[in-house]
């Protein structure tokens, strides 16, 4: 009967085992140190004390504010925009719909980031796109990875979270059921990007690698991933005690 209340992990035992198989990856590419002393990045003046108006030129001294998070040198980043308010909806073979790009990177001596223009009138959202885009800088711009990997997406996301810009990502996921595939070897659900599950458990598993058990920044998580975030958090702990 007390078993009721035992911590059940957010994500299935595949997800949970590619994050923390990923996790020791990004530990031995980065370095622990990297995730140990990077803060924990926040929607607040203290992170982020540029005055942001909405124009290209504000845009720019964000991504250089992100760069300097995301340990990624700005004098070698273009950025270019564009926009998708005229692109026509499209549909799948199954009838979902195929969503459209908030972001694109471009690889070269000097990486250029292309950023959709809808967001220039809602800055933190902008900030979790500019950090996925430099995410891609860190692994395949530095030839950690390969874009051809079935899972550099999920990968780019998790080294946002690894460096400490996961909450921008987490409260606002990209979810598009038609880009879903299922996990290699197996007929599971394997989303393009993470979840709301999967972000509770990579912040709660650096959260708990920081052993900082009671973070005050988790009031700026939304309900939906704090609560995923106490969750497994929860079961960590509870797997430390077990063994």
């Amino acid at each position: 009967m007390f078993g009721w209340f035992r911590a059940r992990c957010p994500v299935d035992p595949v997800t949970r085992q590619w994050i923390d198989r990923r996790w020791r990856w990004l530990t031995d590419e980065f370095g622990v140190d990297l995730m140990i002393d990077s803060p924990t990045i926040l929607p607040t003046a203290e992170h982020f004390p540029d005055v942001y108006n909405g124009s290209e030129e504000s845009v720019r001294l964000l991504l250089d504010r992100v760069c300097g998070h995301m340990h990624v040198s700005p004098d070698l980043v273009d950025l270019k925009f564009y926009s998708e308010s005229n692109r026509p909806q499209f549909v799948n073979e199954n009838g979902l719909a195929i969503g459209g790009t908030a972001g694109l990177f471009e690889d070269g001596y000097r990486c250029t980031i292309h950023i959709e223009r809808s967001q220039f009138d809602q800055p933190m959202l902008l900030v979790g796109t500019i950090a996925h885009e430099l995410a891609h800088v860190r692994t395949i711009g530095e030839n950690r990875c390969s874009a051809d990997d079935f899972d550099n997406e999920l990968l780019t996301d998790l080294t946002v979270v690894f460096h400490g810009l996961g909450i921008f990502l987490a409260n606002a996921p990209r979810h598009w059921h038609s880009a879903a595939t299922t996990w290699p070897g197996t007929d599971l659900y394997k989303p393009e990007y993470m979840s709301l599950p999967m972000y509770g458990y990579a912040l709660a598993m650096r959260c708990w690698l920081r052993e900082d058990p009671m973070p005050k920044w988790k009031k700026h998580l939304s309900s939906g991933v704090r609560a995923e975030f106490k969750q497994a958090f929860r079961f960590l702990q509870e797997s430390q005690r077990k063994s």
